[in-house]
C-alpha cells in the first residue's frame, strides 16, 4: 500500500491539532492589535472610516488576485467598491465584469459575515469570479464542484514537461462529503479562538480545493469572513491578502509543507498569526492616509473641481510616484496637455497646488504646505 503523501489522506482527517500553549501568546497579541486598531479608528469621523475601509478593501481585492497572478487595476477596483458602498470618491473609473465579480465576492464575505456560508453561496462567489465561464482561454466548471474529468486536481509549477507537483487535492468523488463537513464546522460553535478558526478555515478549504480555479481567492475570502466574525464588524481596516502578497513565497511554502505533513498544524497557525499581526501593523499607514484624505476634502468641501482634478489630487494624496507634471497629468487623465495645464492653473489659483521648488528641467507641482495635511 503506497505511503500517505497529503494530510487529507490521513485516517484522522480533518481532525486538526495544534499546540494551544504555543499559540496563546501570538493569539493574544493579534487580539490586542485588532482592538487597538479599531479603537484608533473609532475616534475618526464617518468619512475617514469610509475612506479607510475603501482603501483596505481595494488592497484586499487587488492583492488577493495578484497572489494568483491576475493583475487588476486598483482605480477600477476602488471605483467598483465605492459604487457598491455609496462612497463619494469624485471621479469614477470604469470597471468590468471581472473586477466587479471579485469585488462582489469580497463585499459579500465581509459585509454579510453573519450570514451562513453554504454551498450555494460559494457557487455564487465562484460564478462572480468567472463570469464568462472561462479561466484565461480554458473553459471551466462554474458554480459547481470540480469533476476531475481531465485528471486529479494538481497545483504545479515549472515549464511544460518539467512541471513540479506541489500538491494534489482530494478526489472529486469526495467533495460533497468533504465540503459538507467543512461548512458544518464553519457554521458551528467551536472551541478554538476566532482568529485561529479563520486560519484553520483558510487551510481546510484550500486543501479541499473544490473548484476548477479560484480556490485561493475564495479561501482568503472565507478567511476574511471568519476574521469579520471574530471582530463582529463588517469594517475591514487591514488586509491579510496584501500581507500574503508581500510574502507570497513563504505563503506557498508553508501551505505545501503543511499539506505534506501531519494533522498538527501549529506551524501553519504560527505563520498565519504572524502574517495577520503584520497586516494589522501595516494598517496604521492606511488609517493615516484615510485621515489625511478626510481632512483634505473637508478643507476643500464645496470647491468646484472637475473629475480630472479630483482624481489627480487623490493620486497625489496616495503618494504619487515621481513628480506631477503637465505631461503626466494629461496622460493619466487621458486629456490634452492644454486641458491638463488649465486644470493645474485653476488649482494654483485656488492655492491647492504650488510649483515645486525642485522641479528641475520640467515644471512640476505639489500640494501647498497650507493645504497638505501630511506636512
Amino acid at each position: 500500500m503506497p505511503s500517505r503523501r497529503y494530510i487529507w489522506e490521513a485516517a484522522e482527517w480533518p481532525r486538526f491539532t495544534y499546540d494551544a500553549a504555543l499559540l496563546a501568546k501570538p493569539t493574544a497579541a493579534v487580539a490586542l492589535a485588532q482592538g487597538r486598531l479599531h479603537g484608533r479608528l473609532a475616534h475618526a469621523d464617518d468619512a475617514a472610516q469610509e475612506r479607510a475601509g475603501l482603501e483596505v478593501l481595494t488592497a484586499d481585492v487587488v492583492k488577493s488576485s495578484a497572489i494568483e497572478g491576475e493583475q487588476l487595476d486598483a482605480a477600477s477596483v476602488r471605483s467598483s467598491i465605492a459604487r457598491r458602498l455609496g462612497v463619494d470618491i469624485g471621479a469614477m473609473t470604469p470597471s468590468d465584469r471581472r473586477v466587479d465579480g471579485v469585488v462582489d465576492m469580497i463585499l459579500d464575505a465581509t459585509r454579510h459575515h453573519d450570514q451562513p456560508v453554504t454551498a450555494e453561496r460559494l457557487f455564487g462567489w465562484h460564478a462572480a469570479l468567472f463570469p464568462t465561464g472561462y479561466s484565461g482561454i480554458s473553459r471551466i466548471r462554474v458554480g459547481g464542484w470540480r469533476t476531475d474529468e481531465t485528471g486529479p486536481m494538481e497545483v504545479i509549477s515549472g515549464p511544460y514537461g518539467r512541471q513540479q507537483v506541489h500538491f494534489e487535492a482530494p478526489p472529486a468523488a469526495r467533495l460533497d462529503d468533504d465540503m459538507r463537513l467543512f461548512l458544518d464546522w464553519l457554521e458551528a460553535e467551536t472551541p478554538e479562538p476566532a482568529v485561529l478558526k479563520a486560519g484553520l478555515a483558510h487551510l481546510w478549504f484550500v486543501t479541499i480545493h473544490p473548484f476548477d480555479d479560484g480556490n485561493g481567492r475564495i479561501a482568503r475570502a472565507i478567511g476574511d469572513l471568519a476574521l469579520a466574525r471574530s471582530e463582529n464588524s463588517p469594517l475591514r481596516i487591514y488586509s491579510l491578502s496584501a500581507q500574503i502578497q508581500r510574502d507570497r513565497k513563504s505563503y506557498y511554502a508553508i501551505l505545501e509543507s503543511t499539506q505534506r505533513g501531519n494533522l498538527d498544524v501549529t506551524p501553519w497557525l504560527l505563520w498565519f498569526l504572524d502574517a495577520l499581526h503584520q497586516s494589522i501593523d501595516n494598517a496604521d499607514n492606511t488609517i493615516d492616509a484615510a485621515l489625511t484624505k478626510s481632512h483634505f476634502w473637508r478643507t476643500w468641501h464645496g470647491t468646484p473641481m472637475n473629475p480630472r482634478q479630483i482624481d489627480m489630487l487623490n493620486r497625489i494624496l496616495d503618494g504619487f510616484n515621481g513628480n506631477v507634471t503637465t505631461r503626466k497629468w494629461a496622460i493619466i487623465t487621458k486629456t490634452s496637455q492644454a486641458s491638463a495645464l488649465r486644470d493645474i492653473n485653476e488649482l494654483l489659483d485656488l492655492g491647492v497646488l504650488r510649483r515645486s521648488a525642485a522641479s528641475g528641467r520640467s515644471t512640476s507641482y505639489e500640494l501647498t504646505e497650507s493645504t497638505d495635511p501630511r506636512r
